[in-house]
């Protein structure tokens, strides 16, 4: 099966009759068909003509810029997630720049800055990224008692 979707990656799947490829490969002689399909492109398709949905902007993305701060803030991350946040983040690294760049391309209404003032003062900075509002610090320690703030209204 062939698509114009995709390119010049147009063969999504194909196959046919493999009379003889058993006994070629040493086996009795007999009747077989076969066939193959690339996953990625079937995806790549399903994307392209709108079949599978989009998935929903998260609620925060966390910018780390040093990652071996990772295993300090993780946890306040999954006590977000424990919260009802959903959170976001891309575990590549990458410049503080690049990083603001993917959260702002992520929809995400927060960005969560783990930076080295913020972690050294066992908080987080909470920056808004679409009403204009004000970035605020928070307190590692108590991820629950302001993870609502996080929430859509």
């Amino acid at each position: 099966w062939i698509t114009d979707k995709l390119g010049s990656q147009g063969t999504v799947c194909g196959g046919g009759r493999y009379d003889g490829l058993i006994e070629q490969l040493g086996g009795k002689p007999a009747p077989a068909v076969g066939f193959g399909m690339g996953i990625e492109r079937m995806l790549l398709l399903l994307e392209e003509v709108g079949a599978i949905p989009a998935a929903p902007a998260p609620d925060v993305y966390a910018i780390v810029p040093d990652p071996a701060d990772m295993p300090r803030l993780l946890p306040a991350l999954e006590a977000l997630r424990e919260s009802g946040v959903a959170v976001q983040m891309h575990a590549g690294g990458g410049s503080f720049k690049s990083q603001f760049k993917k959260a702002d391309a992520s929809g995400a209404r927060f960005a969560l800055v783990f930076g080295a003032d913020e972690l050294a003062r066992g908080e987080v900075a909470v920056k808004p990224l679409r009403d204009g509002g004000d970035q605020v610090n928070r307190p590692l320690s108590a991820v629950a008692s302001w993870a609502a703030e996080l929430l859509p209204a």
